[in-house]
């Protein structure tokens, strides 16, 4: 159903997109806010005042891990509806799904107080951004609810009252809660200032996480959640705060967050990590200073950009590259101080030069023994995980979760990455991430479903008159190519050799047609070249001793397409019966056999090449930064005059020669 959702939310545009929040965005949220089964009961209250079709509600639900009371309001009635129907198919049943406007109208009041909003323990909201209508039906002057004691919203940009709503439906000791703002609230001035300063005064903002732009459905702009807490309030001392708006995938005409950007986000929240141009906490004193003023906006205290490329002047004069350039790669020469020894030599005070010749730079890296040694401490804490994890998987059986099963893996794989010299432990658990989306979650619930059984199954194809036609067969838990590597390697040889044969006729009779296909050549006559034009243009020419060379060829081509002929029919036949061979295998498979091979032939193994390939990467990124920092400066400035000089003499002298000088 939240599939549909998206993909309705995506393809409707601005129009119908605003009901959905994107699952990325929900889920950190719902991470952020502190629920958790170990802080929940089933009269625990969450509550979201513009709830569209309910996602956010359920995701936060989700987190909770246990049967929680959710209340919603909407005010569109068709997608109320939605968000009734979404609360049903994922078994909340009871949840609570009024429709009205939530500003003028709230549908959630104290029991013994109607002049009171119902206090939550967590509150969650999407609400739309700027809402030029959120006044309609309210009276500023006197809100019963008292929602306006801190300042009176602009008429034109309601995102502030969403907020102040927000506030007053928390509870007043505990609560805790998050919106979802356009980045305007943190900096725009005149009333939006006054409430932003009283919000950063009553300590209730614990966080500001700054997300892309385009995450939205609604909306272009980016945005950012505004994490509250009441809960300590009086003795919170700052706002820590998250750039996260450079972690993102361009997915078609939105972006998206990545598996790895959530976890990064949710990490460095939940631990108050500082991260250098990602994420720090900013004390109370720091955004009330004057050259601050309260002004919230995220680049005022984390520069997220990236350094500068500076070009060395002197270097481009004088030659050498420059001492500063190299010392940026600070982690490289520490995990292995020898290379770069083995790739620079000081030119003069400042500045080197590079030893090798630029087309050996990447040889001398991965060659390098420092290299190997780095590249070997990754690959052994690949096996320490494997080592962990393995037995995890080979538990899995039928009936099993796969969703608990992939954030065990996933967790243990960042914790032995996360303090690894050069690699990003977050790349590493985004490349499991993604193999699991590819293909491990599917495995993992056809193991929930059947256990590990290899099934086959027939491939038809339907027409469009409905006519069917079998295309084959497949095993989607273990693919055909895993038992031929294992048990048919010497058949998969001999028909891999064949095919190359085939191809490499193939090639010589389309040479062969290309040399003779000019103006009087053998084949210009033909409109297309096959056996039976060939056999009758050899009849034609008989005993012609003109046509002796043309005879030659055509003889020649005869030859090549009766060998190509048989050898399609050989590799045909030869296919056919190791595609026997191995269909006539899976039965023999036992429940050992079939896991042993799923979990090291398929899982692991291709897990093993994706840290490989981070692996890989650190040299390729060092060898062209090198590459580039040598090209840049390789030619200093005179030398560049000499030849200029020398060049534009030979031009005078080819135009004298040719007159067109006279000196």
């Amino acid at each position: 159903y939240e599939y549909l959702m998206s993909h309705f939310a995506t393809e409707s545009g601005k129009s119908k997109g605003q009901f959905y929040t994107p699952s990325e965005v929900s889920r950190i949220i719902a991470k952020v806010i502190g629920i958790s089964p170990q802080n929940t009961i089933a009269s625990t209250t969450a509550y979201d005042p513009t709830c569209g079709s309910g996602s956010l509600l359920l995701k936060v639900a989700a987190e909770a891990g246990k049967p929680i009371t959710l209340m919603g309001q909407e005010k569109d009635v068709t997608t109320a509806g939605l968000a009734r129907m979404n609360m049903i198919l994922h078994d909340f049943p009871t949840a609570r799904i009024m429709t009205g406007d939530t500003l003028a109208s709230p549908k959630f009041k104290d029991v013994k107080n109607s002049e009171q909003l119902y206090a939550c323990d967590y509150v969650v909201a999407n609400p739309p951004f700027s809402d030029k209508k959120w006044a309609t039906g309210l009276n500023l002057g006197n809100d019963p609810y008292q929602r306006f004691a801190w300042g009176t919203p602009p008429a034109k940009q309601g995102d502030y009252a969403y907020l102040l709503h927000i506030l007053r439906s928390m509870n007043p000791s505990t609560g805790k809660g998050a919106i979802i703002l356009p980045h305007g609230v943190l900096f725009r001035g005149n009333a939006e200032a006054i409430i932003r300063r009283k919000l950063v005064e009553s300590g209730i903002l614990k966080g500001i996480i700054g997300l892309p732009a385009n995450l939205f459905y609604g909306t272009g702009i980016p945005a950012c959640i505004l994490v509250l807490d009441k809960e300590n309030a009086h003795a919170r001392k700052g706002v820590f705060m998250i750039d996260a708006s450079r972690g993102y995938l361009k997915d078609g005409a939105k972006n998206r967050l990545r598996e790895q950007d959530i976890h990064k986000i949710v990490d460095a929240f939940t631990r108050q990590s500082e991260i250098p141009r990602y994420s720090r906490m900013v004390t109370t004193g720091e955004i009330a200073d004057p050259k601050n003023d309260y002004n919230l906006n995220l680049p005022r205290y984390i520069d997220s950009t990236e350094p500068e490329d500076l070009h060395d002047i002197n270097a481009h004069l004088n030659g050498g590259i420059p001492e500063r350039d190299i010392d940026a790669f600070a982690a490289d020469w520490q995990e292995m101080p020898g290379l770069r020894a083995a790739l620079f030599e000081t030119e003069r005070p400042g500045y080197a030069r590079l030893k090798p010749a630029k087309t050996e730079i990447r040889r001398v890296i991965q060659e390098h023994p420092e290299f190997g040694r780095f590249s070997a401490k990754a690959q052994k804490r690949y096996g320490e995980w494997q080592q962990a994890i393995k037995p995890l998987l080979e538990r899995f059986q039928i009936d099993g979760k796969p969703k608990a099963l992939i954030e065990t893996v996933s967790e243990i794989l960042l914790a032995t990455f996360q303090a690894a010299p050069l690699l990003d432990g977050y790349d590493i658990y985004q490349r499991l991430m993604d193999y699991w989306v590819e293909t491990m979650q599917d495995d993992a619930y056809l193991i929930a479903a059947d256990g590990w059984v290899a099934k086959t199954s027939r491939i038809v194809e339907v027409d469009k008159k409905g006519k069917t036609k079998d295309k084959g067969w497949r095993c989607d838990l273990l693919p055909k190519l895993f038992l031929v590597e294992r048990y048919f390697i010497a058949e998969q040889t001999a028909l891999g050799e064949q095919e190359a044969e085939l191809e490499r006729i193939v090639s010589q009779i389309s040479e062969l047609e290309e040399e003779h296909s000019g103006e009087d050549a053998a084949f210009s006559g033909f409109e297309t070249v096959n056996a039976a034009q060939v056999k009758y243009r050899i009849e034609e020419i008989g005993d012609d001793p003109e046509g002796a060379e043309e005879l030659d060829v055509l003889r020649r081509w005869l030859v090549l397409n009766s060998e190509e002929t048989a050898l399609k029919k050989a590799v045909k036949k030869a296919d056919e019966e190791l595609d026997r061979l191995v269909y006539e295998k899976y039965p023999q498979l036992g429940e050992a056999k079939v896991k042993s091979m799923v979990v090291e032939d398929k899982w692991l193994r291709h897990l093993y090449h994706g840290v490989y390939e981070e692996i890989t990467r650190v040299s390729q990124t060092l060898a062209g930064r090198v590459l580039e920092l040598a090209e840049r400066y390789e030619t200093p400035l005179p030398e560049l005059e000499a030849e200029l000089a020398v060049l534009s003499e030979r031009v005078e002298g080819h135009l004298r020669q040719m007159g067109a000088v006279w000196k």
